[in-house]
């Protein structure tokens, strides 16, 4: 499906508008905030609402360690849109096991302009199938 010329000055428009205000060194971003990354916290929204993320910004994975009383998380890299809506982690490349988030939590460097998609595997997929523990971001360049 092609783009009308409507839609793409709209998309030119945005790319400029985001190029533009992409001024600023990089920041450390705790993913979810003071929720951390948990089971049931919608993480899509929370990826919306603190975008836009810039290239070398550093996501941080923080979560509890698993117990008898809570799920065992992880963060995976899906591999690309496709995995992403299935929740297919068959190509999904393991960042942290449920340990690496305990404390100062598993930082990830968002050191490319592509797209990185995240998702929790735990409990045989149901975390990212279920819609929550799964989020995109598309880091911009800085505007020196």
């Amino acid at each position: 499906m092609a783009l009308n010329h409507a839609a793409k000055g709209f998309l030119l428009l945005v790319v400029v508008t985001a190029s533009l205000l992409a001024v600023g060194q990089a920041k450390t971003i705790v993913v979810g905030g003071s929720e951390g990354w948990r089971f049931g916290f919608n993480y899509t929204n929370w990826a919306i609402q603190n975008t836009p993320f810039y290239i070398n910004d550093k996501l941080v994975f923080k979560y509890d360690p698993p117990s008898n009383s809570s799920f065992a998380y992880g963060v995976y890299l899906l591999e690309n849109l496709g995995s992403y809506l299935s929740c297919n982690f068959t190509s999904a490349e393991l960042l942290a096991n449920s340990t690496q988030g305990v404390g100062d939590g598993f930082e990830v460097s968002l050191s490319q302009w592509r797209p990185y998609y995240f998702a929790s595997y735990g409990d045989d997929g149901y975390h990212c199938d279920d819609g929550h523990m799964k989020f995109f971001a598309v880091p911009w360049p800085h505007n020196n």
